[in-house]
């Protein structure tokens, strides 16, 4: 408890803490639907998009947030688009923007200021570029990224298993996947600041894949995914500063660890129902 108490008595450690709680949360519940829609490649090609946005806001001196928000979420509704067209299907897409924007990015920031400090933290992160204006817009992003989730929790959940049916239903699928694409996109942008663009998606892609190892319905993976990625991103926190290593990287790493604790549970119940099938036989 003392360590701990030491470690958050820094400010700039409360401010990561918070924003990373809410953030991490954000994608593990929108990882869900896109992972069980084979689109959570969406979170690295969005995240790409993002970092030629910040690159471009940092060197115009604009609002880093600012700029990169809605450019992302142009680039969702965009990527949509292109992913339904028949000319341009979804990985090809994402390959498009995704390449296309990080090379953007890195000739702009070349040319203008040269390659620095700044650029590694676009692409590994920092808890220490979280200013206070990041954190109060950051929570009430977040906030708003949860509470439409929560509104729009059945027809999220119909959209994701079975879209033609939901448009049997009434239910417009097009609005919801847009809406979906949206709220990614806000959540790849606020947590760029302490992952970087080359680990965000792994926040997307974990927490819903290592739940799925032992939960079975839609509801129990959300919950465990919103839980589980609370979990890593605190010990991940924690263990980044004790060793002074990335924060980054070090919630990747516990994540990565409760995958496979998960997966060898996952197996071992499936072996120990096979025997008992076995033997009732």
């Amino acid at each position: 408890m003392a360590y701990l108490a030491n470690m958050f008595s820094y400010t700039f450690m409360v401010r990561a803490l918070i924003v990373g709680l809410l953030v991490s949360l954000c994608a593990a519940l929108l990882g869900v639907s896109l992972v069980l829609k084979r689109y959570s490649m969406i979170g690295d090609g969005l995240s790409h998009v993002g970092f030629g946005a910040l690159a471009a806001a940092s060197v115009l001196g604009a609002s880093e947030l600012g700029v990169a928000i809605p450019v992302v979420v142009v680039a969702a509704v965009l990527l949509l688009r292109l992913s339904s067209s028949a000319a341009i299907k979804g990985d090809a897409a994402i390959a498009l923007i995704s390449t296309g924007s990080l090379a953007l990015g890195v000739l702009v920031i070349s040319v203008t200021s040269g390659m620095n400090t700044d650029v590694m933290n676009f692409l590994f992160g920092s808890i220490l570029a979280m200013s206070q204006s990041d954190v109060t817009l950051s929570i009430i992003l977040s906030a708003c990224v949860l509470t439409l989730f929560v509104l729009f929790y059945c027809r999220m959940f119909a959209v994701t298993f079975d879209e033609g049916f939901a448009r049997a239903t009434g239910a417009n699928a097009g609005l919801y996947n847009t809406l979906l694409a949206c709220l990614t996109a806000v959540t790849i942008v606020l947590g760029m600041r302490m992952m970087g663009a080359l680990l965000i998606s792994s926040l997307i892609i974990f927490p819903p894949l290592t739940s799925m190892r032992l939960c079975k319905t839609f509801r129990s993976v959300v919950i465990c995914s919103g839980l589980l990625s609370a979990f890593c991103f605190v010990a991940g926190m924690v263990i980044s500063f004790a060793l002074s290593t990335p924060t980054g990287p070090s919630v990747v790493a516990v994540n990565i660890i409760c995958f496979c604790v998960f997966a060898a549970l996952g197996r071992a119940r499936a072996l120990k129902k096979t025997a008992r099938r076995a033997n009732i036989r």
